[in-house]
């Protein structure tokens, strides 16, 4: 264990640390299997010692993910004429993009940002965001924020487990990560609960929207009877 303790402090201490720690964000943009924010957090755990730099870390890993999340809205850009051709107008398909649309014009960048920190989510807004024609200089302005942002956060979890167990680099690197999976599930949570009360209001606007249409076709069935012609002869003998 201890061998391979030097051996990983040894690899972040090194120049050659950065180049990877770029490359591995700017994968996770497009290709979300690589581990890139545990790579954030043990480079934040091993800051604590001076090498690597935090804020070298912070501004690496930033731009690994604006360079990663570019990529995977530039995929998406480029499949969004396929897709025009391919939707007709009309079909579930069709009504499903122009909603992602206008739900994107709408929230796309708060959307765009809280996604950098739920995996495997991040590639599919960015995808998403590029195959429905989001605009371009919108969508840079929010992947700034959200890289830089998810950049400081991996970090700062990881300098603070290895500030708590300076002299226990696996501690600290379980302290940071439990961290990170602890404030992904809160965000999981909030996401589910929202949902589950957008649902709710969406099936009591149902349930009103049906009485509402069973009192109007009651009302239309009454005015109809009301014109039928023994009634109107009943009414015109009294």
């Amino acid at each position: 264990m201890d061998a391979l303790l030097d051996l990983l402090g040894t690899a972040v201490a090194s120049p050659w640390f950065y180049l990877a720690l770029f490359a591995v964000a700017a994968i996770d943009g497009f290709f979300p299997v690589v581990p890139s924010e545990s790579l954030v957090i043990t480079a934040g755990v091993y800051a604590v010692s001076g090498q690597p730099d935090p804020f070298a870390v912070v501004a690496v890993a930033a731009l690994g993910a604006f360079v990663g999340d570019h990529i995977s809205f530039l995929m998406g850009r480029a499949g969004g004429g396929r897709l025009a051709r391919w939707l007709r107008p009309g079909t579930r398909r069709h009504r499903a993009v122009e909603w992602a649309k206008a739900t994107l014009a709408e929230r796309g960048g708060l959307i765009l940002v809280v996604a950098r920190y739920v995996p495997g989510g991040r590639t599919a807004v960015t995808m998403t965001m590029g195959l429905t024609g989001y605009r371009a200089r919108s969508f840079t302005f929010f992947a700034t924020i959200a890289a830089i942002s998810w950049a400081v956060y991996g970090t700062v979890l990881g300098y603070v487990g290895g500030a708590a167990f300076e002299h226990d680099p696996i501690r600290g690197l379980a302290l940071g990560l439990g961290l990170a999976i602890g404030v992904t599930v809160v965000v999981e949570a909030v996401r589910w609960w929202r949902a589950r009360r957008r649902r709710a209001a969406g099936a009591q606007d149902t349930g009103s929207a049906d009485i509402a249409d069973e009192t109007s076709a009651t009302d239309q069935r009454d005015d109809q009877a009301a014109l039928t012609p023994a009634n109107m002869t009943s009414s015109t003998k009294s």
